[in-house]
This record gives C-alpha cells, structure tokens and sequence, in this order.
C-alpha cells in the first residue's frame, strides 16, 4: 500500500496585496478615529482658504492704466485692465504702427540705420512736466511686424532692432528669439525681413543685405487672409525699482520714447498702391507717444509702449495674483505637519508601536501604510484648500475692485494640484522624521525649520535676493516653486522673486526636491525602524 502524499495546510488569509490592503485599513481606521487628528485637518482646510480669502479682501481697490493714464477704483476694476494674449497671460499692446494691408502670402524687407531715444532726466515723481534726455531703455525696439488686426492682445509676429540685445523675433508676446547681435547705426546697420506663408510667418535678418539668416519661423494659428503689416516702433516705460527689507517693492515709472530711421523697403505679395497709414496702436484708445515721417524713401518712426506680457514685480504693479491667494499653504502646512508626526509618535508616546508591530512584523509595510493614509488624507485637504482659495479668493478680490492677473486654466490646474501635492509629500516627510526621532515636538520642530522657514525668509525678502534664491533651490521650501502663476521673461524688466511670485527653479523640478528630501527620510526611517527596538 502506498502512503498518499501529504498537502500542507494553507490558511485563508494570504501575504500580499490582501494583507497590505488590509494594513491600509487598520492605518485608515486609527486616523479617523482620533478627534484631534480630524480636527487638526479641518483646521488646515480653514486656514489656508481663510488667508486666502483675507489677502483678497484687504487688496487695494484702485488700478492702473495699462498704458499710464490715471487711477481707477472700484467695482469698474474689478474687470481686465490689461487685453488677453493668445495665450491666455495679460499683455501690453501698445505700440506706433505704419502698416498697409496684406492680403494672402507676401514679404517685406527692410534696412534700420537707427536707433535714438529720449529718458526722463529728473525724478517722475516730482511736480510738473518731466525733463527728458537722450538715452534708450534695454528693451526699446523697432522693426517689422505682421499682426492679426490692430486690436490690442491679437496675434503677431515681429522681427526688430533692440538697444541693449540685438535683432530679435517675437511672437504672441511671450515667445523671444535672438538673432544677430549688437546695436544698430549708420555704420552698423541691420536689414530686416518678415514673410508670410499661409499661417507660418518666417523672420530673416542679415548685415549686409546679401546674405540672409533665418532667425526662426512661428506660426500664427488662425490668420486671417488679410492682415496688417508694416513697421513698428516701441519703447517700454523706464522703470527704477528696489527691493526692500522686508519685502516692499519701491518703484518709479515714466513713459520713455524711441525713433528708428528705415530705408530700402523692398515688398512682394499682394500690396496697396496707396499711401501708408500710421497709428498708435493702444488698449485705451491711442494715448501713447508716436509719429512718422516718411520722405524720399525713408522712414522715420517714432513710438513708445511695449508689446509683452505683462508679470507682477514691475513698477507700477497694482494687480494681485493666484499665487498670493495661496498664501495660507505655509499656515496650512504647520497644522498638517503636527496632524501627520503625531500619526505616528503617539504610538510611540504610548507604546501601541508594539502592538502594531507585532500585528505586522514587516515593519517597512507598517510605515508605507502610515505614509500612504496621512498623505492622501493631506492631499484631499490641500486639494480642497486651494482649489477654495484660487476660485473664491479671485470673486473677492474681482468684487473689492482689485486686478487680478489672469492665467490660462492649466496653469491654474497645475498650481492648485502641485499645491495639493506638496502638502501630502511635507506630511510623508513629515511622518518620516517623525519615525526617525520619535518625539513629536522634535520632529515638528525639524520640519517646519526645513521647509516653512525658508518659504517665510524668501518670501519676506528678509535675505537678499541672492540667498533667498539658494535658500529656495536647495532645501525642501523648493517645492513652492508649483505655485508660481507667472513664467519669467528675459523680455520684460520685473522684480523676479518669491515676494512677486516667482521661485529660482522650474515648478515641478522644486517640487522634485521636496520629494527628494521625502524619499530620503522614509529610507532613513526604514533602516532605523527595522534596527531599533519598538
């Protein structure tokens, strides 16, 4: 007889995903069932919406004009003082335009021999008319330009002449190509050239006329079969700004004016036989500074304003933006950081670590459940929080009268979601030092001096600009960076700090150093637990 073979005995209850999934809600149900914790939560949601909506009520509630003229207040601010770029951003179009029509596919070619402007000479904000003097600001510029009609915000390509950076093409606002560098002159000059295929339009720039570069080619999605295209001349306004102590922005503005002299106007295409129109092109309705000549061939035009987008941090400034209506996070992120250390030193306080550990002896299993629920608790709360302060804090602000600089929907979806982000990886951070030091005053110390403190010092502008700026590169307050509403422009002269809202790295490259941080402490965490008795 032969003995059958023996099966040994399996229990129902199987290692895996099972027995993880049920970790995760034994981890859940310890959460919930603390009224602190929830309350700590609940608490963070309150506070950070709360001075989100307390920033918009008490901004100011008088405006500017885009292009200088007098203050408004009230509810008639409320609506968009700056027109919309094709992106989305906010933009100043103003500029002195000599253009014709062109209708279909065509080219124009043009020399600059020069470039010439007038600085205010005495302080602007003195009584009485300012006194000017020869001089350019960095960004004067002149050149070619077709441009979807002449409404203010509409699409356009240019190729220009600039004083302080040489032959450019720029597109839509925001987009900046180089070409040939230096400044122009009768000695030095530069022929310019801009042509139209269809919706793509091609800028060329050349030194002698002969040969030519292709400096880049843009399209332009939706050009009308006509449009409007000529030369342009445009001076953005001189500016002196500082950075305070503390944060305050000091700035003075005045209007600055540049003439560029052009000959050998060369053209293919569709064209009228008529005279050239001149126009300053303007959202208030042409207040700006401009004229032409045009004698023997030559042309001399004259203009002020800028074409650009328009960013926080630049003289005048008197807008508010989605950034400071997220300015509650750092408060949030105290009460979460407390709710999330004593996740996990509460057991230790009272020494349930060791029930817990002996229910799951795999202890790396325990500190991924811990981190998995306090970081989505955290980021439904942040989630919640900004998305708040971003809708409602902007309706305040619009109702009191005040500007808000308007950004497209994706970067809103990526500032309120990176915002949601950060405060789960900060609570995964913090749940780790926690794990690693034990005592909850200790580890809610460690946190908030890593990444609340710098935030607070680079933002209060209490370092200089250069600190504050390593400060917010190389610690874990980096991932404040999601926050940022408004890309930095080599084009546009601004304060570019966290005080204006913008941040040293790329958004999601600072958030990468947070999470960085985070990984680190929950591998530190892993050894010491595995290591040290419960």
């Amino acid at each position: 007889m032969t003995a059958g073979t023996v099966t040994p005995y399996q229990p129902d209850q199987q290692t895996g995903r099972d027995g993880f999934a049920q970790l995760l809600r034994a981890e859940w149900t310890k959460f919930r069932t603390v009224r602190g914790w929830i309350i700590g939560t609940v608490v963070a949601v309150m506070v950070m919406a709360g001075l989100g909506l307390f920033t918009a009520g008490v901004s100011s509630s008088s405006c500017q004009s885009a292009s200088g003229g007098p203050a408004r207040s009230g509810q008639g601010c409320g609506g968009t003082i700056y027109p919309v770029g094709p992106g989305g951003e906010p933009v100043t179009d103003s500029f002195y335009f000599v253009r014709q029509p062109l209708a279909g596919n065509g080219s124009i070619t043009v020399r600059t021999t020069s470039l010439t402007g007038l600085l205010p000479s005495s302080n602007p904000a003195a009584q009485g008319p300012i006194d000017t003097r020869p001089g350019l600001v960095p960004w004067a510029k002149a050149g070619l330009i077709i441009k979807d009609g002449t409404t203010p915000g509409s699409a356009y390509a240019s190729i220009m002449v600039t004083s302080d950076h040489g032959v450019r093409l720029q597109d839509n606002y925001t987009s900046d190509t180089p070409g040939l560098p230096g400044a122009v002159s009768a000695a030095s000059p530069r022929w310019l050239r801009l042509t139209r295929s269809g919706d793509t339009i091609t800028g060329y720039d050349s030194a002698d006329g002969t040969h030519w570069t292709q400096v880049g080619a843009v399209r332009l999605a939706g050009l009308p079969s006509t449009v409007q295209a000529g030369m342009f001349a445009a001076s953005p306004a001189w500016q002196q700004i500082s950075q305070n102590f503390g944060g305050g922005e000091n700035g003075m503005v005045a209007p600055s004016q540049d003439t560029a002299v052009f000959d050998q106007l060369s053209r293919s295409g569709t064209w009228p036989a008529g005279a050239w129109t001149g126009d300053y092109i303007d959202a208030d309705g042409g207040s700006g500074i401009g004229g032409f000549h045009q004698a023997s061939g030559r042309f001399t035009v004259t203009g002020s304003g800028d074409i650009a987008p328009v960013v926080p941090g630049q003289a005048g400034d008197v807008g508010t933006t989605v950034t400071q209506h997220l300015i509650g996070t750092f408060a949030g992120l105290i009460a979460v950081i407390v709710v999330a250390t004593m996740f996990i030193t509460a057991e230790y306080r009272r020494g349930l670590i060791r029930v817990t550990l002996t229910a799951s002896p795999r202890r790396e299993r325990v500190l991924a459940a811990k981190a998995i629920v306090i970081g989505s608790v955290a980021f439904v709360a942040g989630l919640v929080a900004a998305a708040a302060a971003v809708i409602f804090a902007a309706q305040l602000a619009h109702a009191r009268g005040s500007y808000v600089y308007p950004v497209p929907w994706p970067t809103e979806l990526r500032m309120v979601v990176g915002t949601a982000a950060l405060i789960a990886v900060t609570a995964v951070l913090a749940i780790a030092l926690g794990t690693v030091l034990r005592r909850s005053a200790a580890a809610v110390t460690l946190v908030i001096v890593v990444i609340v403190l710098p935030y607070i010092l680079g933002a209060a502008s209490v370092l200089p600009v250069g600190a504050s700026d390593w400060l917010l590169r190389i610690t874990p307050a980096a991932a404040f960076a999601v926050q940022q509403a408004t890309p930095q422009y080599q084009q546009v002269t601004a304060i570019y700090s966290p005080n204006s809202g913008f941040f040293p790295l790329a958004p999601w490259a600072g958030f990468a150093v947070l999470c960085g941080y985070a990984a680190l402490a929950l591998g530190l965490a892993v050894v010491l637990l595995r290591r040290r008795d419960a």
